[in-house]
């Protein structure tokens, strides 16, 4: 079976979702093909636990680069919640609580556990910093890509030289001495990357996870992410778009004036062009477009559904504590610790994590009948636990990293988590655990990287001419994924960014 497409979108989640938006809002036929039975890939909600009724955010569970503009642009259904809390982070028998709007009882906090004002003034200064960079910043991810002149005039030379060209290390120890602080700055730097607070890298991280619509704030989707992909995925479809899931492409190859995709099944698709929105790796091995060189993933997953809140140590209501990013082991000294031990190939002695509790925010992905008895959902990152501490032993390395990851946390309680588990249909604890290995086989993120590609900075580098940042050495095919230049994270930029690209080389065409 051969058919004639303007566009055909590779890859069903939520980049390749909006890119197909786009086309067919613009009026071209386009067509998105997903390999999986269900769209949505790492933004998916599912059902993970037998007989447990709570729709979790599996992979991905927090929004926070999601543009507004694209929202409006698509008429978009879909509502995101403010968190109360922003974080707490307990240390020995106390912690840091820092309230989503940084007030008195943040401050109070801080200093609280530092002994002193000079921390809790210096946040404040800092993130007004960030702040400043943000606001100038998120307007660009959308338009173009600016050159890194461009947006070094944009944001003034100092605060260049303080978010970019120094290292984060040296940034944070201008503004904090005290390590607990600095460990809870430092965690935006590290999750999904591996890398140390010296590098590069940690900068990189840090802007990606801070200049989401200027605020950076981190916000609850209603409903769980399968509620963005249901709506995009019915946007698509009210546009024009036509979707179809458990198609496999298996090759993608141009031909004279046109590109011809091939599925699994036999099927052969003629088109214009190809928006691709899978991993790099994934386009080489399809279209034979070399993909750049990619750092392991360093997460491991974990997904709870917890039959009651756990009590702190500290004293502090569990509806408060895991209401924000609960930070465990995160320190500035435990975070690079692990780096090292993990960098040499052991398990860190001390493994960080950051969890979070969807309902206390968003009770809606359970059934009310649960939420009525304490029932709760909890998603857990680990951060330092790259793919190749599981290349050798996978189940033995996972079996110790788990239990390594709630000791950690279960240091803090006064009961271990595992005592507040719910229990399936089947007896089993409500406890799933994912690997860099096997989301790679589950979602096909290559080395278990969230973000398909080693982060760069969201603007052009010299030598570097793409205009979207979703270029590729063939003009009719494009990298519209969390692989794209600005593509990293839950944001739909890259797609928003390959469908500009596609209309203008279909404009171009005619």
């Amino acid at each position: 079976m051969t058919s004639q497409y303007d566009a055909i979108v590779v890859g069903g989640g939520h980049n390749g979702l909006v890119a197909t938006c786009y086309l067919a809002k613009a009026g071209y036929r386009t067509l998105l093909l997903e390999q999986g039975n269900e769209l949505g890939g790492a933004t998916k909600s599912v059902y993970a636990f037998a007989g447990v009724d709570a729709r979790l955010s599996r992979y991905s569970y927090l929004v926070a680069l999601l543009p507004d503009q694209i929202k409006t642009d698509l008429g978009l259904n879909f509502e995101t919640l403010s968190r109360s809390i922003s974080s707490y982070t307990p240390w020995q028998d106390s912690g840091i609580l820092i309230n989503r709007n940084y007030d008195k009882i943040s401050r109070a906090s801080i200093d609280a556990l530092t002994g002193n004002q000079n921390e809790s003034a210096n946040w404040e200064r800092f993130y007004s910093r960030v702040a400043q960079f943000a606001a100038q910043v998120a307007p660009t991810l959308l338009r173009p890509v600016p050159s890194a002149v461009e947006i070094r005039e944009l944001v003034g030379a100092e605060l260049w030289n303080e978010f970019v060209t120094t290292p984060f290390e040296e940034t944070l120890a201008k503004y904090f001495t005290n390590d607990v602080v600095k460990g809870i700055v430092l965690t935006d730097a590290l999750i999904g990357t591996f890398t140390s607070a010296r590098e590069a890298l940690a900068n990189i991280c840090f802007l990606y996870h801070l200049i989401g619509n200027g605020t950076g704030e981190w916000r609850v989707p209603k409903g769980g992410m399968g509620a963005l992909v249901e709506e995009l995925a019915d946007r698509a479809i009210s546009f024009g778009a036509e979707l179809k899931s458990g198609s496999k492409v298996i090759s993608i190859r141009e031909y004279e004036d046109r590109v011809i995709v091939e599925s699994e099944s036999g099927e052969r698709y003629f088109t214009s062009t190809v928006l691709a929105t899978c991993a790099p790796k994934t386009l080489e091995r399809l279209a034979g477009i070399a993909a750049p060189p990619l750092r392991d993933g360093s997460q491991m997953k974990m997904n709870m559904v917890l039959a009651r809140l756990p009590q702190f140590r500290s004293g502090i209501d569990p509806r408060v504590a895991m209401a924000g990013t609960l930070h465990i082991n995160e320190s500035f000294t435990q975070l690079e610790r692990a780096y090292r031990e993990s960098s040499a190939g052991m398990i860190p002695t001390e493994i960080p994590c950051e969890l979070y509790c969807h309902t206390l925010t968003d009770p809606s992905i359970l059934a009310p009948s649960l939420s009525a008895t304490g029932m709760h959902t909890l998603t857990l990152f680990a951060i330092h636990t790259p793919a190749s501490l599981f290349d050798g032993d996978h189940d033995g390395v996972k079996e110790v990293v788990t239990k390594r990851i709630l000791d950690g946390l279960n240091s803090y309680l006064i009961e271990p988590i595992e005592s507040c588990l719910a229990k399936d249909q089947n007896g089993r604890p409500c406890l799933e655990v994912k690997t860099p290995q096997e989301l790679e086989a589950e979602i096909d993120l290559p080395r278990g990287n969230i973000f398909h590609a080693n982060l760069t900075f969201p603007w052009r580098e010299p030598g570097d001419n793409r205009r979207w940042g979703v270029e590729t050495t063939s003009d009719r095919i494009f990298l519209a994924g969390a692989g794209s230049l600005r593509g990293g994270g839950v944001s739909g930029i890259g797609g928003h960014n390959g469908a500009m690209a596609a209309m203008e080389r279909l404009a171009n065409s005619k």
